[in-house]
């Protein structure tokens, strides 16, 4: 889409150019004919719409309809923002619109805003592509703007061959990746057994968290399956921007209210630990094992993460949210669990 239509729209004349070129880029424009429903009321969806040409009836519950015509004050604004929808609208003639993602928006906005009038490490000279892609995560919506503009300053470029190994089983931590070019394989390796592929990996995907939160060594090896270029972030910055606001926890009562609302119970410990005693109805997904078995996951679940203590939840719920899934860690653990709160599976 053309940007001059964009930035015609509230909140998008807020963005800059570089930005809003951007958000043109992912906009999807739709013509609907007469008669078609664009949205219900009470719809929960994560999209905005802004009515390019044509006529919308917006349809209340109990109230009398009113149109919203487009080139109007009313209509530079998005349809039925707030949510669950207040109202239903439908084309009273044909119509454009188009849609965004709203988390996507907000994060773009918080983030040029926060450029344009905070002064941070980052100085606005990266590409500005790649950290939309970053930003249009699911896990990294709940970044701050405050520490998407430091993060992106603190980020240190590393190119790679194809080949090389980037982290390697047994070592020391010190370092979280995101893959900006390039395409990457984690395995894992055991005494007397074949090396076990865990996960594929590209653009856009992070690596090596689990060591930096668990405060253990390596647990798997990581190498380049092409040439790439590599975006790192010491554990002192990971740490203070990525981990706190990524990583949520819950106590013993709101983990109950939690499971009385459908959420699942995963133990991250080995399954020789979770043989020795567990809580009920928790699934064993070892963390080792978790980046090869989070595709089977339920999205639309809730999941409580718990081990002896945190380390090794607090890895596997931000490895979760990573990959767009609403995960929390049971504070303390099990050790923090008055005895006899175990059962025996």
């Amino acid at each position: 889409m053309e940007t001059r239509l964009l930035s015609q729209f509230v909140p998008l004349n807020g963005l800059s150019p570089a930005v809003l070129s951007e958000i043109a880029a992912m906009a999807e424009e739709i013509a609907l004919p007469r008669g078609r429903v664009i949205f219900h009321q009470g719809d929960d969806d994560p999209w905005l719409y802004f009515l390019l040409e044509g006529e919308v009836i917006c349809q209340e519950s109990d109230h009398a309809p009113r149109i919203v015509r487009s080139g109007t004050e009313s209509a530079r604004y998005a349809l039925a923002r707030t949510r669950p929808r207040g109202y239903s609208a439908v084309a009273a003639t044909t119509v454009r619109v188009f849609r965004i993602d709203e988390h996507l928006l907000e994060s773009r906005l918080g983030f040029d805003q926060a450029t344009a009038y905070e002064v941070f490490e980052y100085d606005g000279n990266d590409d500005p592509a790649w950290m939309l892609q970053i930003l249009a995560k699911p896990a990294f919506r709940n970044v701050p703007p405050a520490h998407a503009n430091r993060m992106f300053g603190r980020f240190q470029p590393v190119p790679c061959k194809a080949g090389e190994v980037i982290i390697r089983q047994g070592e020391a931590a010190n370092y979280y990746y995101l893959i900006r070019e390039g395409r990457a394989q984690v395995a894992r390796s055991e005494p007397d057994a074949p090396s076990l592929v865990l996960a594929a990996l590209g653009p856009g995907d992070g690596f090596g968290e689990e060591a930096l939160l668990t405060g253990e060594r390596r647990n798997a090896t990581v190498t380049l399956l092409s040439d790439g270029l590599l975006m790192r972030l010491s554990k002192q910055d990971f740490d203070a921007l990525l981990k706190t606001p990524l990583v949520k926890s819950v106590d013993l009562e709101g983990a109950r209210r939690l499971l009385q609302e459908g959420a699942q119970l995963i133990d991250v410990r080995l399954e020789e630990e979770f043989k020795q005693g567990t809580l009920r109805d928790s699934l064993n997904l070892p963390l080792y094992m978790l980046r090869l078995k989070a595709a089977s996951l339920d999205p639309q679940k809730k999941y409580i993460l718990f081990c002896q203590h945190e380390e090794r939840s607090s890895a596997a719920a931000f490895l979760l949210a990573q990959r767009g899934l609403d995960a929390y860690v049971l504070s303390g653990g099990l050790a923090g669990l008055k005895p006899g709160a175990h059962s025996h599976q």
